[in-house]
C-alpha cells in the first residue's frame, strides 16, 4: 500500500514537471528494488506522459480546482456553487470542487496539491490555514498553475497575486453598528465576542471592526472576548452554551462565522434569553432565526457572489491567454434583516434563484473590473 501510494505521488510529478521528474522517478523507484524497465513499465500502466488538456489561448476545455476549507459547512458551499456558476457562464471548463467534511488545513493542502496535478490549468483556494498555504502556493506558481486566493489574504512568498475578498473590518463594523441601533444610547454592560478560528486573519478582522466600533461609539459597553467558538457545528453550540451561562446579564452576543448564527438562535431559543443575537453568513437556520426575529440581523459576505467573480476571472483569463489581474478584488457584503430576509429567502431557495438575482450586480462589476481593485498589501 506504502509502494502504490509511493508511485502515486511520481506519477503526479511526471504529469506536472514532465521528463526530468520522469527520469527521477524511474531512478528512485530503482533504489527501491525494481529495475529500470519495470519502472518504467509501472510507471506507462499508471498513465506515462499525460498533460493538461489546456493551457493558454485558444480552445479546448481547461481543467480547473475550486478548493474549499471545509466542504459541509455553508459559506463553503456557497463559494464553491458560486465557481461553478462562472465555470458555465464562461464554458469549456471541467472543474473540480474539493475540501475536507471539517475544517482541517493539513488536509486541505494536501486535497490542493493533488487538484493542481489532476487539473492543472487553474484553482481557486479558500483557506483557513493561511500559513499552511504559503509553501504549497508557491510550489504550483513555480509550475506555471494559476491561482486565484478566495476569501482568506495570501501571505507573503506565496506567490499568489490576486485576492478576492470583503473587507471585513467593515463589516465587523456593519455588525457593531446594527448591534448599537438596537441599544439605548447611552448603554452600559456587557457584549460577547466569539471568533470560530482566531488567528484566521479575516475573522480577525472583523472581531477587530466589531470592538473598534463599540469603544468609538459605546465606550461604556465592555466587548469581552474574542473567545475561540468553532466552525464546527457541535463544538460552536458548546463553546457558545457555555458563554451564555457565564455571561447571563450580557447585552448581546455576537459571532463573526457560520456556526455562530445558527448557534446563538438556538441558544437564545432554549434559554429564552432577552439578549440580542447575530453572526454570518446565509445558512437556511440562519435565514430563518432572523426572519422569526431570534437572531436581529445577519451579514452575508456574499460568498456565492465572491466564489463567481473569482472562478470567473481565473477563467477568462487562462482562456483568453492573458494573466490574472493582481491585487485585492474587493467585494461587497450584505446586510440581511427583517426588511430583506424575505427577498433573501426566495433568492437562496435555488441555485437558479441565486443566479437570477446576481445578473445585474454580476454585469456591474464586469462592465469595469479594474475598479474593484486595490493593493494587495491593503486587504483585511
Amino acid at each position: 500500500m506504502a509502494f502504490q501510494q509511493y508511485l502515486a505521488e511520481e506519477v503526479a510529478l511526471d504529469h506536472a514537471d514532465g521528463l526530468v521528474a520522469r527520469r527521477e522517478a524511474l531512478r528512485r523507484l530503482a533504489l527501491l528494488g525494481l529495475g529500470v524497465p519495470a519502472a518504467s513499465a509501472l510507471l506507462a500502466a499508471c498513465g506515462g506522459d499525460g498533460g493538461s488538456s489546456g493551457g493558454g489561448g485558444g480552445g479546448g476545455t481547461r481543467r480547473m480546482s475550486f478548493v474549499v476549507a471545509n466542504i459541509s459547512l455553508n459559506f463553503a458551499s456557497e463559494m464553491a456553487n458560486g465557481g461553478r456558476y462562472a465555470a458555465d457562464d464562461v464554458g469549456g471548463i471541467d472543474l473540480k470542487v474539493v475540501g475536507p467534511p471539517t475544517t482541517d488545513g493539513p488536509a486541505e493542502v494536501q486535497l490542493f496539491q493533488n487538484a493542481t496535478t489532476t487539473a492543472p490549468d487553474g484553482a481557486v483556494v479558500e483557506n483557513l490555514a493561511p500559513q499552511l498555504f504559503t509553501r504549497p502556493y508557491a510550489q504550483a506558481v513555480a509550475k506555471g498553475v494559476p491561482i486565484v486566493a478566495l476569501d482568506t489574504v495570501p501571505l507573503p512568498g506565496s506567490n499568489v497575486e490576486l485576492y478576492v475578498g470583503n473587507d471585513n473590518y467593515e463589516l465587523g463594523v456593519q455588525l457593531a453598528t446594527e448591534t448599537i441601533r438596537r441599544l439605548p444610547a447611552n448603554a452600559s454592560g456587557t457584549v460577547v465576542l466569539g471568533v470560530p478560528n482566531p488567528g484566521v486573519p479575516v475573522l480577525d478582522f472583523r472581531a477587530k471592526g466589531i470592538k473598534d466600533t463599540f469603544a468609538e461609539k459605546l465606550p461604556k459597553v465592555t466587548v469581552k472576548g474574542p473567545f475561540q467558538t468553532f466552525s464546527d457545528p457541535g463544538q460552536s453550540y458548546n463553546a457558545w452554551s457555555s458563554q451564555v451561562r457565564a455571561n447571563r446579564n450580557a447585552l448581546a452576543f455576537l459571532g463573526v462565522g457560520d456556526a455562530d448564527s445558527y448557534s446563538l438562535a438556538r441558544l437564545k431559543k432554549q434559554t429564552g434569553g432577552r439578549f440580542l443575537t447575530a453572526g454570518f453568513d446565509l445558512d437556511a437556520k440562519t435565514l430563518e432565526a432572523v426572519k422569526d426575529g431570534t437572531n436581529f440581523v445577519t451579514i452575508s459576505p456574499e460568498h456565492y457572489l465572491k466564489g463567481y467573480i473569482a472562478m470567473r476571472l481565473l477563467a477568462e483569463a487562462v482562456k483568453d491567454g492573458k494573466e490574472l489581474p493582481k491585487g485585492w478584488f474587493k467585494e461587497p457584503g450584505l446586510v440581511v434583516d427583517a426588511k430583506n430576509v424575505d427577498e433573501i429567502i426566495k433568492r437562496q431557495q435555488s441555485d437558479a434563484g441565486r443566479r437570477a438575482w446576481l445578473q445585474d450586480e454580476i454585469a456591474k462589476i464586469f462592465a469595469d473590473t479594474s475598479s474593484y481593485l486595490q493593493p494587495l498589501t491593503e486587504a483585511r
